[in-house]
């Protein structure tokens, strides 16, 4: 029932029970439920396959590609995983598979980029946000996807792991390895020194 707080699912896993409700009214062939769960996630899924693959045109195609395909997907959906765990798991598939069949844009700008989160978003310069940007674009997938999900998503380390199919310890290890190359890439990078300032001619 959509008053109790929480469900229950397999292996002690913790299900959202507007999701669980949805789901269940979905699969059970309630066009109006498949639509309200779109509406519900579809934000959620344009965001992640923008942010792994970097291009708003990739990111549309995936996005509209995952809400046709979602309502045959749900028959594999089992409630051994949060609802929006299996859906990330889709969506990065789906993004991944996008991504060999066709070469890599890197058009990941930063108006199409959703924004540093914090107060020192503020004094962040727009070319030092562009370099992030293009740092984390050359990720290899490996280290983009656990960067995009822990870092991005705000997902937990166990959620991530179960994303992309991998332990904690491997997830961890990646995510380390991605934050290092970012790391090193903003320390290589430094903005363009500033023009000198145009000479006034003293008043005769």
């Amino acid at each position: 029932m959509l008053s109790t707080p929480r469900s229950a699912g397999a292996a002690g896993v913790t299900l959202d029970p507007t999701d669980r409700f949805l789901v269940d009214r979905a699969r059970g062939g309630d066009r109006d439920a498949y639509a309200a769960l779109v509406h519900r996630h579809r934000e959620r899924v344009y965001r992640t396959a923008l942010q792994v693959l970097g291009s708003p045109a990739d990111a549309d195609d995936v996005t509209q590609d995952v809400v046709i395909h979602l309502a045959t997907a749900l028959v594999r959906f089992d409630g051994t995983a949060s609802f929006t765990t299996w859906l990330h798991r889709v969506v990065v598939n789906r993004c991944l598979n996008h991504r060999r069949a066709r070469r890599p844009t890197g058009e990941i700008t930063e108006s199409a980029h959703p924004h540093v989160r914090g107060p020192e978003h503020a004094v962040v310069t727009a070319a030092e946000v562009a370099a992030g940007l293009r740092a984390l674009a050359a990720l290899p997938d490996d280290l983009r996807v656990p960067f995009v999900l822990v870092q991005l998503e705000e997902m937990s380390y166990r959620q991530a792991a179960a994303v992309i199919g991998v332990s904690e310890a491997t997830l961890r290890g990646r995510l380390a390895r991605a934050r290092r190359r970012l790391a090193a890439a903003m320390t290589e990078w430094s903005p363009a020194a500033p023009a000198a300032p145009r000479s006034v001619p003293a008043a005769g």
